[in-house]
């Protein structure tokens, strides 16, 4: 199981460096609700269209997940003075934390701390 930051799978949706390693995982992918908020924002900010890119993800198997209070909370202590992690990123951090999972990201502020894969 992967757990896919929003940047990842906006990688993958673009075509950019890194795609071909997010399409790997697409078939064992989940997205945390708050992440899946972020790839919408994204797209709809693009003028993409939304359904088809969607549709897209879905027929590769990924599953959305609710964000859980254990996850809230998880995300509150993953929080830093200057770490340059966003609320959504913590989030998903936690996500990767509560299923066990390797969290597939494009940020380069996330590092590369163990569960962590940086896709380029």
């Amino acid at each position: 199981m992967f757990v896919l930051d929003a940047s990842a799978l906006l990688a993958f949706l673009q075509g950019e460096p890194g795609c071909e390693r997010v399409e790997e995982a697409l078939p064992q992918g989940v997205v945390g609700a708050a992440n899946w908020s972020e790839v919408i924002q994204k797209l709809l900010s693009r003028g993409v269209d939304v359904s088809l890119a969607t549709s897209l993800l879905f027929s590769y198997g990924v599953q959305i997940r609710e964000v859980t209070e254990a996850d809230a909370e998880q995300a509150a202590r993953l929080w830093h003075p200057g770490s340059g992690l966003s609320l959504g990123d913590r989030l998903c951090l936690a996500l990767g934390q509560r299923l066990d999972a390797t969290v597939l990201t494009a940020d380069k502020a996330w590092g590369n701390a163990t569960g962590i894969e940086q896709i380029r």
